[in-house]
């Protein structure tokens, strides 16, 4: 999705940057789980989806074929063989698991939506180069979404525009998590809410997490949430302009990650009308500035989690993150 540069307006209180900055340094007491471990279920928002399940997988290796085996709401596994190239994107039903075999199975040129659906499972596929206006992966208006050890990957040799997004979560979806996934070579990461004019529809929903991704020069949106609630734990960021970005009254923990050759961290106060909230701690912003103008409330998500010290996270991440991994 389109956007204009960042409009950026620096007005934060001494009080909110004292709050920041003494929630950074609080440590999370967790025991780390192995490094690349791989869950069998979602951690987070998206607990509890379970996409295809059990049922029966198919194995496809052409558009047509996997266009065939993903529609319709029934309980479904299709596995994906070979890089399958894609002009814009293909509508994904409901109660799927979409997974990719061995490490170099995916799609290229377009990417997967899933509208208006539940209970969808997307692992181990390698997702590049979504030309614009299409994302490698959309989810809108949808809720029960587990997307877990995916390479994403575009290039950074056009304008930023040429592609879209590697992962948009809008138009109220809702309980989703992002996991072990790479993201790398991009402008625009992950948005989550398209537009500041969508109260209506995305205020009380947009609730995502995201855990032990990888963002490797990845200019910005990592992610960029609007009016919802991010979770954003243990994930490693490098060669990021600004990452961790939360506006239109969106609430995010950013908690034991770290952060390399990365401008800004976490801001709160760039591009909206209206300010986000944030709360850090346990980080390694690796000399990182951050911009919070408003700490939030949002301290102890709803769901059982381990979040690892952040001394651990590269290692865990660069080992168990991406296709292939599983």
């Amino acid at each position: 999705m389109r956007t204009h540069p960042p409009r950026t307006r620096v007005r934060r209180s001494t009080l909110a940057l004292a709050a920041a900055s003494a929630l950074a340094t609080v440590a999370v007491l967790a025991v780390p789980q192995p490094a690349g471990a791989a869950e069998t279920s979602p951690v987070g928002f998206g607990a509890g989806t379970t996409g295809g399940g059990s049922a029966s997988a198919v194995t496809v290796s052409t558009l047509s074929a996997f266009k065939s085996a993903v529609t319709g709401n029934s309980a479904k596994v299709v596995r994906v063989n070979g890089l399958i190239s894609l002009s814009g994107q293909v509508d994904v039903g409901s109660n799927t698991t979409v997974l990719g075999v061995g490490s170099a199975s995916g799609f290229t040129g377009g990417g997967l939506r899933l509208k208006k659906v539940s209970n969808v499972v997307i692992r181990n596929l390698d997702i590049s180069k979504p030309l614009a206006p299409a994302d490698g992966i959309t989810v809108e208006a949808s809720s029960k979404v587990w997307i877990d050890h995916n390479s994403f990957s575009a290039d950074r040799d056009h304008d930023k525009d040429h592609y879209d997004g590697l992962l948009d979560v809008n138009h109220g979806a809702d309980n989703v998590t992002v996991s072990w996934n790479t993201f790398k070579n991009h402008f625009k990461g992950s948005l989550v809410g398209h537009s500041d004019n969508n109260a209506s529809q995305d205020t009380g929903h947009l609730k995502v997490t995201y855990h032990h991704n990888h963002f490797a020069n990845v200019y910005s949106r990592i992610p960029s949430l609007r009016f919802g609630t991010g979770h954003f734990y243990n994930n490693y960021v490098e060669g990021a302009d600004t990452a961790c970005h939360s506006r239109m009254g969106a609430q995010m923990l950013v908690e034991n990650n770290v952060f390399r050759s990365t401008k800004v961290a976490v801001t709160t106060n760039r591009s909206s009308d209206v300010d986000g909230y944030a709360n850090l701690r346990g980080n390694d912003l690796g000399g990182a500035a951050t911009e919070v103008s408003r700490v939030g409330s949002f301290t102890s998500p709803p769901y059982a989690y381990t979040a690892e010290p952040a001394s651990s996270v590269v290692a865990s991440v660069t080992s168990g993150a991406g296709a292939g991994k599983l």
